[in-house]
């Protein structure tokens, strides 16, 4: 596993990299009218299983429609020529060509179909076996390049994956590919997060009847045990300088809300209150937490400031809701709500003004957004056993990324 970790860290070398001064955005990801934007990715030279990996990349996104290879009037192997894209509708065209040895290597030129500039060229080298990595590298490129923004498409997701009754900590990129089991088990194992840089991972865990929360070094896969107490402890999220965290404890009884130290293993109440308080999250500028309390009668949200004062409540709508996450920008929120029996998720702005619902199949809940804010990872069980999804921000898109046989739940998103 520690391999993995560094081969997925560590894989390529750039031979030659070069931007044209493009001079506009072609697709404006803020703009409310925003359509697909139509490119196309032909057949790599050597490498198809490449330049399918990030045709799926950029079309999930709903700003790209790659183009099918029957509408291309131009062979991949023909060297690039405006006038071959003139009236197909294409304003984009990648081109590719991949040599496999001892490494692997791609050049990719991506091209202004129509005024036939050269927007990009570069080459990659990496292992042979980092070719899904090598894909959604490029696929970032081209994301980056046509619309200015970071991609997605190498971050990862971690969730908890029962099988035959084991509880277990795994790690998959984000469009569930190259799934693998970390060997972190628990009778009951809840709530992975991330850190901002990626580096560590929080998370709840319960062995030999008690309930501890845990550290995992993503480089060394050391764990190391932060909090143990008496009682029900559920991990929160990190602040983000990494060494501060919030978490619930049921040590007095009843659930309150603490903040850690995993340098000093010190801690503080952070939240106390005669109701129930859990499901702590800290913003990511550090200076807020959501909860979850009952201390209107069902659960509902609440969020306070990051001394646990201040404290207002978001959602009043719906009888109970629960499992708050931030938005990246810390702009908005996911939550789950309760509606006839079943989870459903939702999102809202903090004052709890655009209230969307995203879900409507099944029982679905954990959300947790994407790095860039515009997808949403959580667990749903419309297919009879609870399995890991994605969609985009709208609800759109929804598709299932876990294997069947395989109980999957509590996915969360890492950063870029």
């Amino acid at each position: 596993m520690k391999k993995f970790i560094l081969t997925f860290s560590i894989i390529f070398c750039f031979a030659s990299f070069s931007f044209a001064d493009i001079g506009k955005t072609y697709i404006d990801i803020y703009s409310p009218g925003v359509k697909a934007f139509p490119i196309a990715v032909q057949i790599f030279a050597g490498g198809k299983e490449i330049s399918d990996i990030v045709q799926d990349d950029l079309n999930f996104t709903g700003l790209f429609k790659c183009v099918e290879e029957a509408a291309q009037i131009e062979k991949p192997e023909q060297p690039f020529n405006a006038s071959n894209w003139k009236g197909v509708g294409v304003e984009v065209v990648v081109k590719g060509k991949v040599v496999t040895g001892r490494d692997l290597r791609l050049s990719i030129s991506v091209h202004d179909a129509a005024d036939g500039r050269e927007l990009l060229n570069k080459e990659y080298s990496a292992y042979p076996n980092a070719l899904r990595s090598v894909a959604h590298t490029v696929s970032n490129d081209i994301h980056k390049l046509l619309t200015g923004q970071e991609g997605i498409f190498r971050s990862r997701i971690a969730f908890v994956g029962d099988k035959n009754g084991v509880k277990e900590l795994h790690l998959m990129d984000w469009d569930g590919a190259r799934m693998h089991a970390t060997g972190i088990t628990a009778g009951i194992l809840l709530t992975p997060r991330w850190s901002k840089s990626g580096k560590k991972l929080l998370y709840s865990a319960e062995r030999n009847r008690e309930w501890g929360i845990y550290i995992l070094d993503m480089v060394s896969m050391r764990e190391k045990s932060v909090v143990s107490l008496s009682g029900l402890n559920m991990a929160g999220n990190f602040f983000p300088n990494e060494q501060e965290f919030v978490f619930s404890s049921s040590k007095e009884g009843k659930s309150n809300i603490y903040v850690a130290d995993t340098n000093a293993m010190l801690g503080r109440k952070l939240i106390a209150s005669p109701w129930i308080d859990v499901s702590p999250t800290v913003s990511p500028d550090g200076n807020n937490v959501l909860f979850v309390s009952n201390r209107a009668g069902g659960p509902q949200v609440y969020i306070s400031d990051k001394d646990g004062n201040g404290i207002r409540r978001i959602t009043f709508e719906g009888n109970y809701n629960t499992s708050p996450v931030w938005s990246p920008k810390g702009d908005r929120i996911a939550f789950v709500r309760m509606i006839g029996g079943k989870n459903q998720i939702f999102t809202a702005k903090l004052d709890g003004n655009g209230m969307t619902q995203l879900t409507d199949i099944g029982s679905n809940e954990d959300p947790s957004f994407s790095p860039d804010g515009r997808y949403i990872v959580f667990t749903s069980n419309r297919n009879g056993s609870k399995g890991i999804y994605i969609m985009r921000l709208n609800g759109d898109g929804q598709k299932n990324i876990t294997p069947k046989g395989l109980k999957a739940a509590s996915p969360n998103w890492s950063p870029f």
